[in-house]
């Protein structure tokens, strides 16, 4: 299964991160920006430029993503239209986000963005940090290795159903 990056404001180190995994595991990976990022040369990395405007990268995620996709995003709101297409989403910080938990960030974010238009100064997420990354990594590499093991079981019953 692919993996999609919601890249404009994706952190450099975490980019880093998934273009080693993407070598390592032949993982088929996608950023998708309203501009121009560079990437590695590879057969598994690429990158695609959609046009400027509201949510434009956005949407294209959406159109593209399928069931069992992972994308890489902190924008709340597409992380939930994929997790609603089956795929599965991940934050720059390595917050998984569910369909048990979507709409729960869904309604925290709105609320913020209420106080925030009322005045209310709620400040940002702090800086990314060393731990920031080592979870992101880490459940990078969870979800690469449960796709490696569903991959094995379906080799393994195409195999046997061949006997």
């Amino acid at each position: 299964m692919p993996i999609w990056v919601d890249a404009d404001a994706c952190p450099g180190v975490i980019k880093e991160i998934l273009f080693r995994a993407a070598e390592r595991t032949q993982i088929v990976t996608t950023l998708v920006a309203n501009q121009y990022i560079a990437t590695p040369p590879s057969k598994v990395i690429s990158m695609v430029q959609v046009g400027s405007g509201f949510d434009v990268a956005d949407n294209e995620i959406v159109k593209r993503v399928v069931a069992g996709d992972l994308v890489i995003t902190s924008d709340i709101p597409l992380a939930a239209e994929v997790v609603d297409k089956g795929a599965q989403a991940l934050s720059h910080r390595g917050e998984s986000y569910t369909k048990e938990t979507i709409r729960q960030r869904l309604n925290m974010r709105d609320f913020m963005e209420t106080l925030r238009n009322s005045g209310v100064q709620t400040g940002g997420p702090g800086a990314m940090n060393h731990a920031d990354r080592q979870t992101f990594a880490n459940k990078l590499d969870q979800w690469i290795a449960k796709q490696q093991r569903h991959e094995q079981q379906v080799k393994t019953q195409g195999w046997e159903a061949n006997l």
